[in-house]
């Protein structure tokens, strides 16, 4: 292997490795970071070429390892995954001697030629070796090492991950019954587990087929878009909190809908038992020293402020229980938005009434202005519609709401605007449109008649 320059001969007798980057001009910063690049390729070709020679000469019995990919991942204090690739890659993809010296070419030719000229890496490498041990089964001589040639040129212009993408796609084409069974494989294996951990949270674990999991994941991904803020700064939400709102989102959509199937003669619902003395305290409550409800779902506590959130677009079925807590006496269902009343705010908020709101399209919560635990009406004039995260913002960030001319307006707390600041909300409608491009834009004239002669 020829020497190579690693950083231009004029920064050589600098003090300092920090010191030579600095002195280097954009052009030598990238020529170092291609040299080095191409160096390691380099010296990563001739380690693979000793690895394979190590394990023909058995050097692992030296050290008491069971196999080479042991000994290596002890020598050079690397991980397992690593030590496997590294030796299956040797194995494979360099070339043979045998025990009377004769050298044998690779068993995959055009992996190993791409790995000694360092077009490609160990990483683009594995991902050959793993695709062709699937479709050699199934493959003639001739289109194995069709297949082989080609992914390897592939994998010069190709990220690993790209490349791994193609060979699965190479294996559907050239084993399509086998590929059938793969999927029937997967559907049989298919598995989802849930249950709560000691604080109340919820742990799922899942296995999906490929059919469902692109369902899955088509269903997600527009749910979990990131929405910036109103001035524009970016969503605080990690990706795994987006993940998790667009999932809630999912469920809500699902509970919505009137095709689940019913459980007793009842649509899904979400069960919560709470006294009704604690339900009525309010957010601002002093002490906050009401009892806990109850989700009888999982048996979980739920708080009295976050009970109220959800009696918001909900149905209340009063259960008397006795002191053993029996239910004594079961009341009559109230739905807080009835169809004719969601249909109108629907009509006039559009899924969520907040200013500036740009959540997916999806179940929203109709919110009482008002409570209607404490007495407000369920009309149109204290109601509001609401997706579900400004819902979970409006009760717990205390926005005041009014509605004027039939628009929602939206009072932010002072811990958000500390002029507090009315801001509009709702949705502007066709006809208002229509009505704002009357009043800007002039009538045409007419033109004028001519007289007709007498």
């Amino acid at each position: 292997m020829e020497p190579m320059t690693l950083v231009p001969e004029s920064t050589v007798d600098e003090p300092g490795p920090q010191s030579t980057m600095v002195a280097c001009s954009d052009a030598e910063i990238r020529a170092v970071i291609r040299e080095t690049e191409a160096a390691m390729r380099a010296a990563m070709a001739a380690q693979l070429r000793a690895i394979a020679e190590a394990e023909r000469r058995g050097l692992y019995t030296d050290s008491s390892a069971r196999k080479t990919e042991v000994w290596l991942q002890e020598m050079l204090n690397i991980s397992p995954g690593e030590a496997r690739s590294r030796t299956l890659v040797a194995r494979r993809a360099t070339p043979h001697t045998t025990l009377y010296g004769e050298t044998l070419p690779a068993d995959l030719p055009a992996t190993a030629e791409a790995i000694h000229t360092g077009a490609i890496t160990v990483q683009h490498a594995r991902v050959i070796i793993d695709a062709m041990a699937r479709v050699a089964p199934i493959c003639t001589f001739d289109q194995e090492a069709q297949a082989e040639a080609m992914l390897a040129g592939y994998a010069t212009e190709f990220p690993p991950h790209h490349l791994a993408q193609l060979a699965e796609r190479l294996r559907y084409h050239l084993d399509q019954d086998g590929a059938f069974h793969a999927e029937e494989t997967q559907h049989q294996v298919r598995e989802l587990h849930y249950g709560s951990t000691t604080d109340g949270m919820m742990i799922i674990k899942a296995r999906l087929d490929r059919e469902t999991g692109a369902k899955f994941t088509a269903t997600l991904q527009p749910l979990a878009a990131p929405r910036p803020a109103e001035d524009g700064t970016s969503d605080p939400r990690t990706p795994a909190q987006r993940n998790a709102d667009a999932f809630d989102a999912m469920l809500d959509i699902a509970v919505g809908s009137d095709r689940l199937p019913r459980a007793g003669g009842q649509r899904p619902h979400l069960a919560i038992t709470i006294d009704f003395d604690d339900l009525q305290r309010g957010l601002a409550s002093a002490g906050r020293d009401g009892l806990p409800g109850t989700i009888t779902t999982t048996g979980q506590p739920i708080t009295a402020d976050n009970a109220r959130r959800l009696a918001c677009d909900a149905e209340i079925l009063p259960i008397l229980l006795g002191s053993d807590g029996v239910p004594l006496d079961v009341g009559r269902t109230e739905r807080t938005a009835p169809p004719h009343i969601r249909a109108a705010l629907l009509h006039r908020d559009d899924t969520c009434a907040f200013p500036s709101c740009d959540r997916p399209p999806g179940t929203p919560d109709a919110h009482h202005i008002v409570s209607w635990i404490d007495g407000g009406p369920t009309t149109l004039t204290n109601m509001v519609m609401l997706c579900g995260h400004h819902h979970r913002a409006i009760h717990h960030q205390h926005w005041h709401i009014t509605i004027e001319h039939n628009r929602p307006i939206f009072i932010p707390p002072s811990s958000v605007d500390p002029t507090r600041t009315p801001r509009p909300g709702g949705r502007p409608h066709h006809q208002q449109h229509t009505t704002l491009l009357r009043q800007a834009i002039p009538t045409p004239r007419q033109p004028e008649t001519t007289p007709t002669r007498p």
